[in-house]
């Protein structure tokens, strides 16, 4: 197995795991990070994103090799939509998981673009 397709699988589990996170055991610590202009319950917004989390991941794992280019596409478009999320949880001061200092909070905005970068880069052909 080669590097690109550890990233993949890698990538593909860890949004699996998130997802999971938002529908269990960090549910209320993803709330935190949804915006308040955001139209729905924060709890509803938790949710839906955990299933589109397990849905991306579980498809990065089993994707034919002709489509992860778009899906990587896909999955960087999603990184991107809850990017405000992250701003907002900065802005708000809102402590979650270990985001609970204003430069953890900071740094972790400069996280969002490495992940962006991860899901296109590992579903390369």
């Amino acid at each position: 197995m080669n590097l690109k397709n550890t990233s993949r699988l890698a990538l593909g589990a860890m949004l699996i795991t998130a997802g999971i996170g938002h529908l269990t055991f960090a549910r209320k610590e993803f709330q935190a990070q949804v915006p308040d202009l955001v139209p729905l319950k924060k709890d509803d917004t938790v949710v839906y994103s955990g299933i589109v989390e397990i849905a991306l991941g579980a498809t990065i794992i089993a994707v034919p090799k002709n489509y992860r280019s778009t899906l990587g596409k896909i999955t960087g478009a999603f990184f991107t939509a809850v990017f405000p999320g992250n701003i907002s949880q900065y802005q708000n001061r809102k402590d979650a998981f270990v985001l609970d200092t204003d430069s953890r909070r900071l740094a972790r905005l400069f996280v969002q673009p490495l992940l962006v970068a991860w899901a296109i880069k590992s579903m390369e052909e």
